[in-house]
């Protein structure tokens, strides 16, 4: 749903609304954190459910939390040892925000993803959009992870792995798989996404849609990429965006327009009729 400049198009919000009008549930599935995907819908008006951290995290309109599948301790002490020896950078998303050990090895990571993606954007538009994301994000750098380790009062609910080196985040994926209570996916080639088993998109979607009483047959999903999969099992009506990697536009039922192009507006109003 945001586009290459980081933003829900007029076109979005407006099929949104008119998907409400009609009484229809409208809930924002992301990998983000809740703080950011607040952030952008408040920026377009739009208030729903939100699904946040890959399902780590699921809040009500009002931004009342009404679940919540963090990672053990456990689980989160053998991924930290894996991704350390790998010497890979991540941050982690915590109820106490998400933690970073070096900002400016982010920033530069973050916009070497995005220039290698769109080589003809401009440099120092990309580096001010990666800025913008540790002010959104609220995102606080500690010197190391031990001292979160040692804190019992955070809780752990994703581990976000940054990478240009897929044969590390390849080897990082395998070991991590290996653990048995991790959830491994990505939301790009560049990185891989890490949670607890239940904090999945599909897993939370299920548990929330039961609660409001909602047949999954009844429901439709709009993804693309690798977290998105749990969704496109699950509902009735799968549809990859037009950005989406093929191996997962094969999987679903249909396939909109690009993120560029108002995909996600497209494929609703066909939905609903309009």
């Amino acid at each position: 749903m945001i586009n290459k400049k980081q933003s829900i198009s007029k076109e979005n919000i407006e099929a949104i609304e008119k998907a409400k009008a009609k009484g229809i549930e409208v809930v924002i599935a992301t990998g983000r954190s809740f703080q950011e995907a607040s952030h952008a819908l408040s920026e377009a008006g739009i208030k729903s459910s939100i699904i946040g951290i890959n399902g780590a995290v699921v809040l009500d309109p009002d931004g009342h939390i009404v679940e919540a599948n963090a990672l053990d301790f456990e689980s989160v002490r053998k991924a930290a040892d894996i991704l350390k020896k790998l010497d890979l950078y991540y941050e982690i998303y915590t109820n106490q925000g998400t933690y970073s050990q070096d900002k400016d090895k982010s920033l530069a990571l973050l916009v070497d993803i995005f220039l290698t993606s769109n080589p003809g954007a401009d440099p120092v538009v990309v580096t001010e959009e990666a800025r913008k994301r540790f002010e959104v994000s609220q995102i606080k750098i500690v010197d190391s992870y031990e001292r979160l380790f040692e804190n019992p009062e955070i809780v752990y609910y994703k581990f976000l792995v940054f990478s240009v080196d897929f044969k590390k985040l390849g080897e990082a994926a395998s070991e991590l798989k290996q653990v048995g209570s991790l959830a491994v996916t990505a939301s790009g080639r560049d990185n891989l996404e890490i949670n607890a088993l239940d904090a999945q998109k599909g897993v939370a979607l299920e548990k929330y849609l039961n609660k409001l009483g909602i047949p999954l047959e009844d429901t439709m999903a709009i993804g693309d990429n690798y977290n998105d999969v749990s969704m496109f099992e699950r509902v009735g009506r799968s549809v990859a965006m037009g950005n989406a990697p093929a191996d997962i536009q094969r999987i679903c039922d249909f396939v909109t327009a690009s993120n560029n192009e108002n995909g996600v507006a497209k494929a609703i109003l066909e939905a609903i009729g309009e």
